[in-house]
């Protein structure tokens, strides 16, 4: 898309200031140049260089007379005297002489110069100082107050189409028939239908919204307006209720258009029952004129409004109401087609090798979003560079994929000889019990080379496809792979260490969500203890039970780990055997993959 930037100011403003400076240098500056070239002289030396006809050119004025030598070398000057006869003696002299009549200056110019001029002056500087100080405070300057200051974008030949926009194949469905209606409304005026006056997007951060909103402006060819919310607040009270009525005055005019409000939950968040003060009343006024104009808008005008948020739950209802925002689209995770479609799109943009299985990547990044699938094919470029490479390997992907999980591999961090065999046992003992339990992801790789997120290793397990639904075995099995690492440990050294403190923070809040969202215990039974307040941004719960009940579930999530914990413990001590080869095997060489960790497993028997 191509931004419509404001109309340039007239060449002629320009010229005016041009001129204004001559006028200026040569009102001032030019006499007193000319000033400093001129030798004041008394009348009697006039009168001598007249005798000796050194004399050249002279112009007489009423209060000095100006003069030069024979050779017009210098400029002389001195005041004006009574002489009836120097106008023959300069005759006599041979000089060139006029005489100047000095005219008193038109009243009109004088005004013009010692009151309009010095006014317009300090009115220049008032309004600089005063521009100055409103952008300091967060505003433009006066005049700017009430527009909406929203950008303009026009379809270009570079404009974003839905080609770009890969794995998100039911949002765009849903949005293909707004352009449908934008190229041809009058297909749907004939069946009496009318299309949704607002969509809203909804879905995590980094899913595409706002390209989704961009790709229908593109494909449509129409204006395309794009606000974020956060712009329609202001310190003035009734600025932002000002700016929606801009916002949607535009929007009329360049009729049929897309208006796109990002992030419209700064505005549009559920109104309090007690009456608000201050900014919250701003807020609320804001979103009343928005109220407003969405009611306003006639049936088939051709403005269409779209409008993203990662919080519909904090939405007012009357905004979310048919005839506002009718339709609502869900922008989710891409699943693994979807982050395979992602990936390749964005792999055009870059030189990668022709043996690259973008399938293999996209099952590695599970879980991902459309952002980060770019930041991913981003890395590995980046690493590419670092390398000296001008062709981007699967292990540039693979490597990229660890740094956006784990971070940056470590390299000044040393681990003593002691730490690093803890390491290996530990990262050994997620695998080997992920790897000898029924319904656990294959491990992929192993490492214990320390990384930036503070990670002293990582196990990565890689599903064979996308899971919609887990069983209570497979979450059970969960937990214990977690709890593998600690096992490893007791089993081997007979201590613990500070290492599995976020195996610990996962499988606790795994074994919670079984209890109290999944109805997974018989207790509970299929009675929800705990609800969602975002499920789009990290999913922060609320519990809805008494005090009781709460140390009840507490009690139970230590039970559901525990029972994990030793089962964990029990499968490697039945295969210690196993877990000091491959640990040793990990110790010497830092890194292994899933296929080298299965070939030793398999080697001898194994016990469950």
């Amino acid at each position: 898309m191509k931004e419509v930037k404001s109309p340039k100011k007239p060449l002629i403003y320009y010229y005016g200031i041009v001129l204004l400076i001559l006028f200026l240098f040569n009102l001032i500056v030019t006499p007193l140049l000319a000033q400093g070239q001129v030798v004041e002289v008394d009348y009697g030396t006039f009168m001598q260089m007249i005798e000796d006809k050194d004399i050249g050119m002279v112009q007489v004025e009423d209060s000095q007379i100006l003069f030069t030598d024979k050779d017009n070398a210098v400029i002389y000057e001195t005041g004006a005297m009574d002489d009836p006869t120097l106008t023959q003696r300069l005759f006599d002299a041979g000089a060139q002489f006029t005489r100047v009549v000095e005219e008193p200056m038109s009243p009109i110019l004088s005004f013009l110069l010692t009151f309009v001029l010095p006014l317009v002056i300090f009115i220049g500087i008032g309004q600089y100082m005063n521009k100055k100080l409103m952008e300091q405070v967060g505003g433009k300057n006066s005049m700017a107050f009430g527009k909406s200051n929203a950008k303009v974008y026009v379809q270009s030949s570079q404009g974003i189409r839905f080609s770009d926009v890969a794995g998100e194949d039911e949002a765009k469905e849903s949005l293909a028939e707004i352009v449908d209606y934008l190229h041809d409304p009058k297909k749907y005026t004939d069946v009496g239908a009318s299309m949704p006056k607002g969509v809203l997007l909804v879905g995590p951060p980094g899913t595409g919204k706002t390209m989704l909103a961009k790709a229908v402006a593109g494909e449509a060819n129409v204006p395309f307006f794009s606000i974020s919310g956060s712009e329609f607040v202001e310190m003035f009270v009734g600025m932002g209720a000002s700016k929606v009525r801009d916002l949607f005055k535009q929007a009329k005019e360049k009729a049929p258009c897309i208006v796109f409000i990002d992030e419209i939950d700064a505005i549009g968040q559920k109104r309090s029952s007690g009456g608000g003060m201050g900014g919250n009343d701003e807020r609320e006024q804001t979103l009343n004129q928005l109220l407003t104009e969405m009611d306003g808008f006639e049936g088939n005008n051709g403005v269409i409004i779209l409008a993203a948020t990662n919080r519909p739950e904090s939405l007012d209802p009357a905004l979310t109401r048919p005839g506002r925002f009718d339709r609502r689209v869900p922008v989710e995770l891409p699943d693994l087609a979807g982050r395979e479609a992602i990936l390749k799109v964005h792999a055009k943009k870059i030189r990668t090798a022709d043996d690259v299985d973008f399938h293999t990547i996209a099952r590695m990044a599970s879980g991902a979003s459309g952002a980060e699938l770019a930041n991913i094919i981003n890395e590995a470029a980046l690493r590419a560079v670092r390398d000296g490479r001008t062709i981007v390997t699967e292990a540039d992907l693979e490597e990229s994929i660890e740094v956006v999980i784990a971070g940056y591999q470590k390299k000044n961090a040393v681990l003593s000889d002691k730490e690093k065999l803890v390491v290996a046992y530990h990262e050994i003992g997620h695998a080997l019990v992920a790897a000898l339990q029924s319904h656990s992801a294959p491990v992929q790789k192993i490492t214990i080379i320390p990384r930036t997120s503070g990670a002293l290793g990582y196990t990565m397990q890689v599903d064979t496809g996308d899971k919609y639904l887990l069983t209570k075995e497979e979450l059970e099995n969960k937990i214990a792979t977690l709890t593998g690492g600690r096992a490893a440990e007791e089993v081997v050294f007979g201590s613990i260490t500070t290492g599995a403190s976020n195996d610990i923070e996962q499988a606790t809040k795994l074994a919670r969500a079984m209890i109290t969202r999944y109805g997974m215990t018989d207790e509970f039974d299929m009675v929800a203890m705990e609800t969602v307040n975002n499920q789009y941004l990290g999913g922060d719960t609320s519990l809805a039970c008494s005090a009781d009940t709460q140390n009840r579930i507490d009690a139970k999530v230590v039970e559901v780990v525990k029972a994990q914990h030793e089962k964990a413990r029990r499968i490697l001590e039945q295969n210690r055997a196993k877990l000091d080869e491959l640990a040793k095997f990990l110790y010497e060489k830092e890194i292994i993959t899933g296929e080298e960790f299965m070939q030793i497993l398999k080697a001898g028997g194994d016990k469950q």
